[in-house]
């Protein structure tokens, strides 16, 4: 009978088996219900079979139990059912009638509620409170099972002997019940939390790999430069906007390369010094940056897993800042030109007073005077004239100017000027080249200030040019916008000019005012438009006037 127990011992650890198996892959969690279902069933079915084997051996104790608490519990209502069925419909086969029938029918009614009552429980609990609940349940099993014996051996009459055999077979059966119970517990929920743990990994794991991708996108898609650079100094990653920066370098030859041979076509010094100190402890500098003739805000700093660790390498961060730079600006002139209209308005009148007191004073003194001194009143009135065209111009750069604008075509207004431009040119030894395209849009002019920027404009290539230049102005008619194009082939502005070439009171000029092309701005303002430089030393100049079309949005 010993090794009958035993194996019936050996048949209950299939459900135990079989769950350690099956849950060995996270994806088979979801159908454990149903192979839990099978694993005790038939478990069930070989412990009775086992167990009916022994019977003729006076010994009715069997694990059939065991299973059948695990295939309710573990399986939930539905598997709890199908077992329920199955052990009952080979039960009624086993018992006779009387003491045995009257149990099982308690077993049924009574007993079998109660396991249904504490599967929500069990589902719910911790590892300590299913081996509660179990242990409760099997306690309860074995009371049952203790009635059933006793009511065997008290029909049948065995001998002491037989009886202190029997007793010590059951308590070691009791025992084995309970701890069999119990590790079933153990096992099989070790199984399930082990699954837990891995859809847990998984799912973080699977999280962090969406937040990477995100934060990858995030530095691919922003409008920074961004370059990482571990702790041995070399670049591990470079977004688009920096890796165009770099070009014509590939990402290949920049990747888990030295910074300082990368980053070195940038050529600023300031990253190259900055990073070295980040890498060195620094925590974090910036400055501004010429990289490819644009303006970026350049911040280095360190970067590392923990606030509290060594920094693991350095973060390169350039945003441009040439846009807004220009806005600055353009700002800043047109505060300086509003200065100058404020100054013209204020003053205008207190100078232009005596002027024309002295003018008034000097003719009447050059007619009573001899003919000798005409010359020196002559240049005196000259001056005092030009004095009073300064005046003029700052009048001209007063922001709050109103000004009447007419439907006009600037091709007509082009050849009513042509005769005073050639007139000048002539003069000089030079000529003027007038090249207007087929069909121009009429705009809305102020006649008269556009007439005084082609002057200012054509008159400064002029001056810019040797007794043989050529002065070319030229239209195009474009889409959404209209240029003007007065071009000399002088001797070019140096860069270094041209940022500060439409500031008041800035000339390159040895008797100039620097009000000419600053009223040039002043009235494009005003007309909604632009006006901007392209120069090459040696070669000349090209000022390029755009007029936005009606119900066109050109800026």
């Amino acid at each position: 009978m010993w090794q009958y127990t035993l194996f019936q011992f050996l048949i209950a650890f299939i459900p135990i088996w079989a769950m350690q198996v099956w849950l060995a892959h996270p994806g088979r969690v979801r159908h454990s219900p149903a192979v839990t279902g099978i694993a005790c069933g038939l478990s069930m079915i070989l412990a009775m079979l086992v167990a009916e084997h022994s019977h003729g051996n006076n010994l009715f104790f069997d694990m059939r139990l065991v299973p059948f608490l695990v295939g309710v519990f573990y399986g939930g209502i539905p598997t709890a059912s199908i077992l329920t069925v199955l052990y009952m419909a080979v039960r009624l086969t086993q018992v006779d009638q009387g003491i045995p029938l009257i149990m099982l029918a308690l077993f049924f009614f009574l007993f079998i509620p109660y396991l249904f009552y504490k599967i929500i429980h069990f589902q719910t609990a911790d590892r300590r409170g299913k081996m509660r609940i179990m242990l409760q349940s099997a306690i309860i099993c074995l009371l049952f099972l203790a009635v059933e014996v006793a009511n065997y051996f008290w029909t049948n009459r065995e001998s002491a002997w037989e009886s202190v055999e029997i007793l010590a077979v059951g308590l070691i059966f009791g025992g084995m019940f309970l701890v069999l119970t119990l590790v079933s517990v153990y096992f099989i929920d070790d199984a399930y939390n082990k699954v837990k743990l891995q859809i847990d990994y998984r799912r973080i794991s699977d999280r962090y790999d969406y937040e990477v991708q995100r934060l990858q996108h995030f530095i691919d898609s922003s409008p920074l430069a961004v370059v990482l650079i571990d702790k041995e100094g070399n670049i591990s990653h470079l977004n688009e906007l920096a890796l165009k920066l770099l070009s014509p370098l590939t990402r290949e030859d920049i990747l888990h390369k030295p910074y300082r041979v990368s980053l070195v076509g940038w050529q600023c010094d300031f990253v190259l010094e900055a990073t070295a100190k980040v890498m060195n402890g620094e925590n974090r500098l910036a400055d501004l940056c010429t990289i490819r003739n644009r303006l970026y805000y350049t911040t280095v700093s360190s970067w590392g897993d923990a606030p509290n660790l060594p920094p693991e390498g350095a973060l390169l961060i350039a945003h441009d800042m040439t846009e807004i730079q220009q806005l600055k600006d353009e700002v800043n002139k047109m505060e300086r030109l509003s200065l100058v209209g404020q100054m013209a308005a204020s003053i205008t009148h207190e100078i232009r007073n005596p002027m024309a007191v002295i003018r008034g004073f000097v003719q009447l003194l050059n007619e009573r005077s001899t003919s000798e001194q005409n010359s020196y009143f002559h240049i005196i009135l000259q001056e005092l004239d030009r004095a009073n065209g300064i005046i003029n111009d700052f009048l001209s750069l007063a922001q709050n100017r109103i000004v009447e604008k007419n439907v006009s075509d600037l091709h007509s207004l082009l050849e009513d000027l042509l005769p005073l431009l050639q007139a000048d040119a002539n003069m000089r030894g030079q000529q003027i080249e007038l090249s207007l395209c087929e069909q121009l849009d009429p705009l809305e002019l102020n006649v008269k200030e556009i007439k005084q920027l082609v002057l200012n404009l054509a008159r400064n290539g002029m001056e810019a040019m040797d007794d043989k230049g050529v002065l070319r102005i030229e239209t195009h008619n474009l889409p959404d916008r209209i240029e003007l194009r007065v071009t000399d082939n002088g001797v070019g502005i140096p860069p270094e000019k041209l940022e500060r070439l439409f500031e008041p009171f800035y000339t390159t000029k040895t008797n100039g005012t620097g009000l000419g092309l600053a009223l040039c701005l002043s009235i494009m303002e005003r007309h909604n438009g632009k006006i901007h430089v392209v120069s090459k030393i040696g070669e000349g100049t090209t000022f390029i006037v755009t007029f936005c079309k009606p119900d066109c949005q050109c800026w």
